[in-house]
């Protein structure tokens, strides 16, 4: 898994982005926005680059706009990955996805402990294999996978809540056959609501990776948000 397929052109980090504000919450640093009184929450874990991404907490306001509260915890503990700093293997070491499934527990029962009763997830390249992992058990009601890593077909045929996979194209290291197989695991499982869609012409990562100027880059963009939107919605309100 090469650093390109996490990184490539990623926009500048700035903690000062977004209409929401960053404060602790489950123990972690977390960015929020949305309403504080909603009763549905969703959980947004990022890629490799971080919680700090400016397009991750444009994707976060758009959540919070749809009624929800949004929550996007710092799982990196403030080191996320740097590109061209160190191979994307070496940062995984100390990173591994399966402590970002125990640092979402505490968060999980943050939400609960304001009233909230519906709680969804979504995660990008890294964060869909924590999504995975939460979905394996009740701790949450929805989840949507966008432009998948580390994730396998055996994670798929453990998931027990409805589950949303929006993939590219174009990725190298999830390509459509792969997804294709998870579709088919999925189909394999009637109790399991389930909605596939590879984004044709699109690369992995596109959906938090465009440029705004990019007319083309944020039309598709924007479709991947509506998907995962409609998805919580469907299953959260």
């Amino acid at each position: 898994m090469s650093g390109a397929q996490y990184c490539e052109n990623p926009p500048a980090p700035s903690s000062g982005s977004g209409n929401g504000k960053v404060e602790e919450f489950g123990g972690l640093s977390s960015y929020i926005s949305g309403p504080a009184d909603s009763n549905a929450a969703v959980i947004l874990i990022s890629n490799a680059l971080g919680y700090e991404v400016p397009n991750l907490r444009k994707i976060a306001d758009k959540v919070g706009a749809a009624g929800f509260h949004a929550v996007v915890p710092d799982f990196f503990h403030g080191d996320p990955y740097v590109l061209d700093q160190k191979p994307v293997y070496e940062w995984l070491k100390d990173h591994e996805p399966d402590q970002g499934f125990e640092d979402a527990k505490p968060v999980i029962e943050a939400l609960t402990s304001k009233g909230i009763t519906k709680i969804g997830a979504v995660g990008f390249c890294w964060g869909a294999k924590v999504v995975v992992e939460l979905s394996k058990y009740p701790y949450i009601q929805a989840a949507v996978l966008i432009h998948p890593s580390l994730v396998s077909v055996e994670d798929i045929q453990g998931v027990k809540v409805p589950l949303s996979i929006l993939a590219a194209e174009i990725d190298h290291t999830y390509p459509p056959e792969l997804v294709e197989q998870f579709e088919a695991a999925l189909n394999a499982m009637p109790d399991v609501d389930s909605f596939v869609k590879i984004f044709a012409g699109c690369s992995h990562g596109w959906s938090v990776r465009y440029k705004d100027e990019d007319e083309e880059a944020v039309k598709s963009a924007e479709e991947v948000h509506k998907d995962m939107l409609d998805w919580f919605v469907k299953y959260l309100k």
